[in-house]
């Protein structure tokens, strides 16, 4: 589990805060959902998760240990992570972008190899044909399922996703994520994932986190937000989603 315990975050000594005093649970094997606009502090919270920024107050437990004591390195290799735009290397080929981390903690060459083709197989692509192929050989889904199969190659019990298909065609977009729920049910990670998105959001999320101006306005299943909105922000951010989905019988 993942506990956040009044985290915040400023970037100017406290005049100003990206994350106000924010506090919840990531339960084991769940998939929450941060939904919000840009600059609601949905990002600024992933990166505090696995400390590539630090916090300005509160805490944040990763398996009921205090992630400020922990080597930052060695914590964030223990974390898979899918970057806003790719982040692939250009200068590698898929096989050892996917490989990265397994070589980094030490992984002898036949192991990553051989992991590396087990998860371009779990991902959908087949390393006889794509594993000595470079990023710019690839379209940007395929990129994508990359960047998923990297953040997977050390076995990370939790995967952050950062808008991962966010820059990514509306057919590509749906046919990934389903993709990743299929991966959920098979690898059951916890994930925490990012999105503006709201359609994603209902599609994806066991729970929805709504994020505006750095402060937690709701957390709950869609079901609860949909007919309970804890807020007027989340009422009229769900007003418009909730007569859609009325309109076309509720299904997600």
């Amino acid at each position: 589990m993942i506990s956040l315990k009044h985290v915040s975050k400023s970037f100017d000594d406290g005049q100003h805060f990206a994350i106000d005093n924010v506090s919840l649970n990531i339960h084991e094997g769940e998939t929450l959902v941060l939904l919000g606009s840009s600059g609601s502090g949905k990002t600024t919270l992933l990166k505090l998760t696995n400390r590539l920024l630090d916090l300005t107050g509160g805490t944040i437990e990763l398996d009921g240990k205090n992630i400020a004591g922990q080597d930052p390195i060695a914590l964030r290799r223990r974390i898979g992570y899918v970057f806003q735009g790719i982040g692939l290397f250009p200068h590698m080929t898929v096989e050892e972008n996917v490989a990265m981390v397994p070589r980094l903690i030490g992984w002898p060459s036949q192991k990553r190899r051989e992991r590396a083709h087990e998860l371009l197989r779990l991902i959908g692509l087949d390393p006889d044909t794509y594993a000595g192929r470079f990023p710019e050989e690839l379209s940007g889904g395929q990129q994508q399922r990359v960047g998923v199969g990297r953040a997977l190659a050390a076995d990370p019990a939790y995967l952050l996703m950062d808008e991962p298909f966010g820059a990514l065609d509306a057919l590509t977009r749906d046919t990934l994520q389903q993709e990743l729920l299929t991966l959920k049910q098979r690898l059951n990670k916890t994930i925490v994932f990012v999105t503006h998105d709201i359609f994603e959001a209902l599609t994806l999320g066991d729970r929805i986190a709504v994020l505006h101006a750095g402060h937690l306005q709701q957390i709950g299943t869609k079901e609860e937000i949909l007919q309970n909105p804890a807020t007027d922000f989340v009422r009229e951010l769900f007003a418009k989603p909730a007569q859609q989905l009325a309109v076309y019988g509720g299904m997600l």
